[in-house]
Order: C-alpha cells, then structure tokens, then sequence
C-alpha cells in the first residue's frame, strides 16, 4: 500500500467507480457531501480542513476494493464523535449497517473515567466487541489509525510515543490477526520511527548503503529460478520483497543480532496460478539448491490464523548465502495482502456476504474475544487478556484427528483442553504428546501432536490446575466449576463472614441480617438471590466490608443523629449565654484552652472548643474558628467547604492556632480515603501501613462499584500533620493504590 498517495475526494469517487455500480457510487458520493458539510469550518492539528482526513480515510478503505457500505463508513467514521451530528441522524440517512460501523469506531466520549488508562480500555473494548459483530468496523478503524500514523508529526512528542506505542500493542496486531499485512507492516513501522528513531534511521541508512549489492543478488537469483522452472511450462510473477524496516529491528534485537548477521533482508515472491504449481515450483528451487533444514514452513496445508497461506522456504542460494523463497497462488497473494479485507470486497457489483461470512467463521479468534469480555468486567483486565492471549506469541498443535489449534505461548494440555470444551477440561485426567505421557505442566510446543485423556468418572478439575494453566479461558471455567461445587459451602462461609465482620464494627448479625434488609442490599449490589451474595463473599469476589457497610448504612445515620443532638443540648445546657461573648473585652487576650485541644483562641474567653468532625483537623494543620450558636468555638481546617458556609449565614469567624502541634503528645482523630484497584490483599496491605504507624484504627467504610475499583475510608488516631503526611506518603506506595486523600463530610 503507497504511503506517498494523497487522496482527493474525486480521486475516491474514480477509485470506486473503477469496480462499483452507479447506484453503489451514489451512496459514496452521498456520504463525503455530507461528511463535508459537517466537518465545515473543523482544521486538523496540521492546519488542514478536517474533511482530509476522512477523505484520506476512504481513499485507503477504496485501495482495498471495499464495498460502499464500508467505503461511506469512512467518510462519516468521525461525524457522531467530532460534530453535531448524531448516529441516528445517520441512521436515519443511510442505514442501519453504516450506523453500526460509525458507532463501533466513535469513541466513549461523554463517559468520565478516573485515568486516562482506563478510557483507553473501555474504548479499545467497545471497538473489539464492535468488530465481533461486523469485521469492517475494525477495517474502517485500521484505515483511520494508518492516517493519523501518517500525519503524527503535527502532534507533540509525548503524544506522538503514546499513540505510537497503542499502535504497536493494539492496531499492528489487530491488523496481523486479520491478515491485512499492506497496513500491518506500515503501521509497525511509523511506530518504530517516533519509538526508537536513532534505530528506525540507522537501520534505513544501512539498508540504503548495501541496496545495489543485494538488488544484483536477487536479480541473478530469479535468472537461475526461471531457469530452474522453465520444464513446468507455467508463468510465474518473480520479484523480490524488501523486509520491513521493522522486522530487521527485531529480528536484531531479539536474535542478539547485528545488521551484519542478517541475510534475508530480500527474499524472493513467486506467484503461480495454482496450488499445484506452488509444489512443483518448490521441489525445483530444491533441486537446484539445498534446503536448510529446519527452514521449510507449508502454510498452504496448515494455513496461520488469519488464513494467510504460502509456502516458505530457506535455501543455500548464489555465492553459498541463504535465500528465502516464498511461493503461492494469486489468490493466496490477494489474502496475503488485505486478509479479511479481502474477502469483504467489492465483487462484480456485489458484496460477497457469504464468503465474508465464512471468513468470520474461520476467525475463531473473534469467540474468545466475547468469551473474555464474559469473565471479567474490568475493561483494562479486559485488555491485558486480549493482549496477552490474542496478540502475544503462539504455537499451533494438532488433535490425534488432525485439527489445528492456536495455543499462547506457553500454554499446557489443560489450556488446550478447556479450548476444545469445557466438559473436555473439567474431565481430563492426562495428555499424551507424540504418543508420549506427559505431567499436565508441560508446555506444548509447535507441530506436538496433543490427544487429551478424559473419563467421564472424573471428579472434576483440581485446585493446584489453577496454578498449571496460563490462559484466562481455562483458569475461570475452573473457578467455575468451584463456585458451582462448592456453593453451598461458600454461602454458609459467607454469611459467617459477613456476621463476624458486623461484630467487628460492634454491631448486633441478629438484628441487622434480617431477610427484608439483606433482599435491600442484595438490589443495591445486582446480585439476583441473597444466597448468590454469601457465595460470592465466601468465594472471595466480594468483599464483606462492602456489605456490612450495606447493612449498617441506616443504623449509623441514626446513631449520628442522636449523638449530634445529645452533643447539642450539653453544649446549650453548659453556655446557656454564650450569645453575650461578642461584647466581652476586645483586648487581645490569649487564653490555653483544654489541653487534650492544643487550640489557643485569639481575643476571646469563656468559650468551648470543639474540633469538627467534618474535616477532622489535627496539630499542624492550617485552622480557622467560628463562633456556632449554642455550641461555642467550631475549629476546621482552612479549607474546608463549611467554613466559607459559615462566613455566608454571618458567623463570627475567630484566629485560631495550634499550640505547639510538633511537641504533643496526645492523639487526634483524622479521616483517610483510599481509592485503588480492588485486588487480593489489597486491604491487608493497606492496613499493615496504617497500623506501622498508629494502632488506633476502624475502618468504616469499603465499597467496590463496577468497574472494580474500591473506596477504602478509615479513621485513625495521629499526632499531627507531619505524622498523617508520613503515613499518606506511603499509602501512595501501596500496588494499586491510586489516591490517598483527607476527605470532608
């Protein structure tokens, strides 16, 4: 695919009427005017109308000989998501297909998320789920992340490394998983060039240096092929292929090797008519030179995953250096190139839906993307499994019948068994490799022959399986099995929990675990059955401080308000005139207030001293006071919200100091909220720091809300401010904690 071509609008509209219908046509050119009148007025980064780049966008999508659903669909891919229009104006317009595609690549945009990670997540999951249903969205989304690689030097540079680096984690795998190799390698490369440029240009420069030497290597190379073939009597294309700039890189950095090292920086492509051709081509490159061993891959009979096939061999070529020789059919050549795109061409005025159907059919990689997306609802959990288990390394296997299956890199037996079927895995009990036993810890590697033992008397997975799988697939249907095996156990260690968590927070199960307010709880959670509740704290998925915190709820507003109203009539009882203290003496009298407050009051006597419960002042903190009706002198941090509401209703705001907050001695409470990812042990781990620091401790409050981030709230005894800065310091420290703040109430 040329990276140099600059599209027009009317250069699409000829692309497309090279291979589409008038009425296939009209739809395109119904698209750009109205993508054009929408984005009216918008500039790029680059100072560019905005209408370029879904133009540029199209003319990629054109260059694929896609169908004018798609073609349309890139015109309009940022309409909802950058102008006022909205997907069911374009709905309304044209279709429900191109609507679908439209909102599968709009991004999340008027969602607030609590890091940029995690938007990043929930996006690149709505795409995936998207492309579940339609492969062109993800097509569509290829095309614009190519252009906005390509124009990536207006952006700046941190920008440029982060788009740069999702590039390579997500859309050039996305791209080689569907086999569109043509944007795949573009992609790979750009992003090397903003990643590692000093290696993206020496590289370039390198391969510059030696072009002729190896352009007259291969030139002599195809004289002796055509030779070597000229008793087949057939007419193959012969022409080398340069390897991507990005390829070298790794091949350099992950085989340890210098530029030097490497000799198949061309190989040579022959493309035939036919699968027969291919092997005849084959044994006569053989014939004329010997084969390396190890080095002969037929991707013809066992196709990759993204249904790429060829077949690739490595031989001792002219001059005694090795030369790798591809060989396939047209066809096979067309698949290479554009992969899935390539079946949701454009065809003799027609969209060939069945054959792109089958495609889709043959992806069964597409399965495991909503079977991921079933096992978790964490979008970045989401997409650490699609990475790791889609895009890393992989190996393929065979069953004793001869089926071909996709296995990660490092996956064992019971990986490959629970990819086969659930009930395979929960009743394996071995697995022979190559007619060999094997431990259920082996690793299978490429080409074994793996024949899964089963028995239909098996008692089920074992819980040391969890520790032998590597695949997320297989490790939570065994944790299935044992939330279903063991449900009755964990609602009784459930409810045992949760009562003896109520304890802790010295409240009465019998009163609180009534069946009306566990069914309250049990709605607020989305649980469907209170029973459902227990197991999944017995299990350990819930945490028995969120329900607790549930269930007390009511009784500790009621306690509140008692205590605020018995606090209150003490205060009016004991300062029956406290009302008169305004025109008490006005010289700047100071005056020690009770020791156990550490709070001196400037020219005011006689008063009571309360520290506030809504911000929780301790020594060292920035303090101010003000006179309350009836409840003397309130003192509350500088900043908080209650102090500008008390100056608004007219109370008398007084100067308040600590004295000597460093040298005290005595405790003060102080609030702490936690908020981070609500991992095992993270709990624990909090509270082994608090408790390094103070051993006056109660947590209140723990809740976990969709998205699986929890809300810790504590309450603790310190000295001072320093002290609490410490101990925040640290709690920042803490995996997986990301805020640690004094809240107000």
């Amino acid at each position: 695919m040329s990276r140099e071509q600059t599209w027009t609008a009317q250069g699409v509209i000829d692309a497309v009427s090279a291979y589409m219908n008038k009425d296939h046509v009209a739809i395109v050119k119904r698209a750009y005017k109205f993508a054009a009148v929408a984005h009216k007025d918008q500039v790029r980064q680059s100072g560019e109308p905005y209408i370029m780049h879904p133009i540029q966008v199209a003319g990629i999508l054109a260059n694929l000989k896609m169908d004018p659903t798609t073609i349309a669909s890139g015109f309009l891919h940022d309409i909802v998501e950058d102008t006022g229009v909205t997907l069911d104006d374009v709905r309304e317009l044209f279709g429900d297909d191109i609507a679908m595609i439209v909102d599968g690549v709009t991004k999340l945009g008027k969602i607030k998320y609590k890091s940029n990670k995690q938007r990043l997540a929930e996006n690149h999951r709505k795409l995936l789920l998207a492309m579940s249903k339609d492969i062109r969205v993800m097509i569509v989304k290829l095309a614009d992340r190519l252009h906005n690689m390509r124009t990536l030097q207006h952006l700046r540079p941190d920008k440029q490394r982060r788009i740069a680096n999702e590039t390579l984690e997500i859309y050039a795998p996305l791209a080689d998983r569907l086999g569109i190799s043509a944007i795949k390698w573009e992609l790979e490369d750009i992003s090397l060039r903003y990643l590692n440029p000093q290696q993206y240009y020496r590289i370039v420069h390198l391969m510059n240096s030696r072009r002729d030497q190896r352009e007259s290597y291969i030139a002599e190379a195809i004289v002796d092929i055509k030779h070597a073939i000229g008793d087949l009597h057939i007419d193959p294309e012969i022409y080398g292929r340069p390897k991507h700039i990005y390829s070298i890189y790794r091949k350099m950095r992950d085989q340890h090797k210098q530029f030097s090292q490497i000799y198949d920086l061309l190989a040579i492509r022959v493309i035939v008519d036919n699968i027969r051709d291919c092997y005849a081509v084959l044994g006569a490159i053989h014939t004329k030179w010997k084969p390396m061993p190890g080095r002969f891959k037929d991707y013809i009979a066992m196709p990759k995953a993204n249904m790429y096939q060829s077949l690739h061999t490595t031989v001792i070529g002219p001059e005694g250096r090795p030369l790798e020789v591809q060989i396939r059919t047209k066809e096979m050549h067309r698949v290479a190139e554009f992969g899935v795109a390539a079946h949701w061409a454009y065809k003799e005025g027609k969209t060939d839906k069945v054959e792109a159907t089958n495609t889709g059919n043959k992806l069964n990689w597409f399965k495991q993307i909503i079977e991921l997306q079933e096992d978790t609802d964490d979008a970045a959990d989401f997409m650490d499994s699609v990475k790791g288990e889609l895009f890393g390394d992989h190996v393929y296997a065979f069953t004793p019948k001869g089926d071909v299956l996709e296995l990660p890199k490092g996956a064992g037996p019971l990986d490959m068994a629970y990819q086969i079927h659930t009930e395979v895995g929960n009743h394996t009990t071995g697995a022979t490799v190559n007619g060999k036993i094997v431990p259920l810890d082996y690793e299978v590697k490429n080409g074994d022959i793996v024949d899964i033992k089963t028995s239909s008397n098996s008692a089920g997975p074992n819980r040391d399986w969890l520790k032998l799988v590597s695949t997320r697939r297989a490790r939570n249907k065994i944790k299935q099995f044992f939330r279903q095996k063991d449900r009755e156990k964990n609602v009784e260690s459930g409810r045992q929990i949760i009562e003896q968590q109520l304890r802790d927070f010295k409240f009465d199960p019998k009163e609180l675990m009534t069946k009306d307010k566990l069914q309250k709880v049990v709605d607020k959670m989305h649980y469907s059955h209170i029973d459902d509740l227990f197991a999944a704290v017995g299990f350990g998925d819930l945490q028995p401080v969120g329900v607790a915190n549930r269930l007390t709820e009511d009784v500790r507003h009621q306690r509140e308000e008692q205590r605020q109203r018995q606090e209150e009539h003490e205060l009016l009882e004991e300062h029956q005139t406290i009302d008169n203290t305004e025109s008490e003496s006005s010289s700047h009298r100071k005056r020690k207030l009770k020791p156990s407050e550490g709070v001196v009051i400037e020219g005011v006597d006689n008063l009571l001293v309360r520290l506030s419960h809504c911000c929780a002042p301790v020594p060292g903190d920035k303090i101010v006071g003000y006179i309350t009706k009836g409840r003397g002198v309130s003192v509350h941090r500088a900043n908080c919200p209650n102090v500008a509401h008390a100056e608004a209703n007219g109370e008398r705001i007084v100067e308040v100091y600590w004295d000597n907050p460093s040298e005290t001695t005595s405790m003060y409470n102080a609030d702490l909220e936690i908020q981070g990812y609500n991992r095992d042990g993270l709990l624990n781990d909090v509270l082994r720091i608090v408790n390094s620091t103070t051993k006056q401790l109660n947590v209140v409050n723990g809740r976990v809300d969709h998205n699986k981030m929890v809300t810790i709230s504590i309450s603790l005894g310190i000295r001072n401010a320093a002290q609490l800065e410490r101990l925040m310091d640290n709690l920042k420290n803490v995996q997986d904690v990301y805020v640690v703040k004094r809240p107000f109430r």
